[in-house]
């Protein structure tokens, strides 16, 4: 596999010229971008140098490239593989509950017996991550892992856009798959927040929309903790992620974070369901563990060769949540993960609304405020 990792900035225009000799059939090309701004010039730019690739993105709540984290650019890799192939597919939802269905059809439109990973961005907020997930999986089943992310609007939570082929949409799903046996994939997936206070059940909710915990308003909860915060909501729920458990034991548990807040109802909209009569526990950050944690899931990543100091991309797709708890120490997380890997190893990615990836024996899954990151490599 060979690799170029740039950016891209309206004030200075590429960091370095395009190696139009990786493009091909096979190439992978990510690009994150700015959720405001036009960067389709940047984007027509590198799909003309890259007519042959396979070129996906989306918008971001921040910009991931090496070890630095920037707003208002694009952070691109490409990837050209040598020994595997490269397929891409695009659906579009006309509505939330078509999340299940656009995964079910990006399923079928990467399902091979060599299928080994997709990779999947999808709006972060007209698609419902978990049922995205569940669809590409209900089609795939479990042999390949399914990874990324779902896009953000920084901390603004009004419109979010992916890219399949240089074309910006929302309400959209893209996804790529790996193919063959010389294609090496890791994943990890962790958090680091503290769990705190009593644990609550779920007894009212619809989808992902909260009403009740212990027969209380939800919303009045949220107020409660967040005292003077409460008038910066919905973005600063992203300080309470919700650990939500419906098996035995905290192992099953997922972290669960706000989207949106509805004071009339009074409720609380978040990345996936929470099935009534689940147990839901309120979380808070630790500083020190967030980074501990973003270093943990990029170790987790060698068991799909991430460490065999080969050219190796590493995308690490973070929460928004967590950035905004890290604030000036962002940066650590993202030093964290590239320290994890070998020397030769690049790293792209951005702040996203959801993660997306395999974790502690659980299937590929829907995860808020964690730090998730995929290798690919090729042996």
């Amino acid at each position: 596999m060979r690799l170029q990792t740039l950016s891209y900035r309206g004030d200075r225009g590429l960091s370095q010229p395009i190696d139009v000799a990786l493009d091909s059939s096979d190439t992978l090309v990510l690009a994150f971008g700015a959720s405001r701004g036009d960067l389709r010039h940047a984007l027509r730019m590198v799909r003309e140098a890259l007519p042959l690739s396979h070129m996906v993105g989306c918008s971001t709540a921040g910009e991931i490239l090496g070890s630095e984290v920037s707003d208002g650019s694009l952070a691109i890799a490409i990837a050209r593989f040598e020994r595997s192939r490269v397929r891409s597919a695009f659906a579009l939802a006309l509505d939330a509950s078509d999340s299940f269905a656009i995964g079910q059809h990006l399923g079928r439109a990467l399902h091979a017996p060599d299928l080994r990973a997709v990779f999947v961005l999808a709006d972060g907020l007209k698609v419902v991550g978990s049922k995205l997930v569940r669809g590409i999986r209900d089609v795939i089943g479990d042999r390949a892992a399914v990874t990324g992310g779902l896009a953000a609007d920084g901390m603004l939570f009004e419109t979010t856009w992916v890219m399949h082929q240089g074309v910006l949409g929302s309400g959209a799903a893209v996804a790529v798959g790996l193919y063959g046996d010389h294609v090496e994939v890791g994943y990890g997936s962790k958090g680091g927040w503290d769990i705190f206070g009593p644990e609550r059940s779920i007894t009212r909710s619809r989808d992902n929309v909260l009403y009740e915990l212990d027969g209380k308003p939800a919303l009045q909860l949220y107020k409660t903790y967040l005292g003077q915060r409460a008038a910066g909501l919905p973005a600063t729920a992203l300080l309470f992620p919700l650990a939500l458990r419906s098996g035995h034991g905290p192992d099953n548990s997922l972290v669960r974070t706000v989207l949106a807040v509805n004071d009339p109802a009074p409720s609380l909209t978040f990345a996936r369901a929470l099935p009534p009569g689940a147990r839901a526990q309120l979380m808070r950050a630790n500083l020190d563990r967030l980074v501990q944690g973003a270093s943990d899931a990029a170790a987790m990543t060698q068991a799909g060769g991430a460490l065999l100091g080969g050219p190796t991309l590493s995308i690490a797709v973070s929460c928004v949540g967590r950035r905004m708890v890290l604030g000036e120490r962002t940066e650590e997380e993202t030093e964290a993960t590239l320290e994890a890997m070998h020397a030769g190893a690049k790293q792209v990615g951005f702040y996203a609304y959801g993660e997306i990836s395999p974790c502690a024996g659980i299937a590929s899954e829907l995860h808020n405020q964690t730090m998730t990151v995929t290798t690919l490599s090729e042996s």
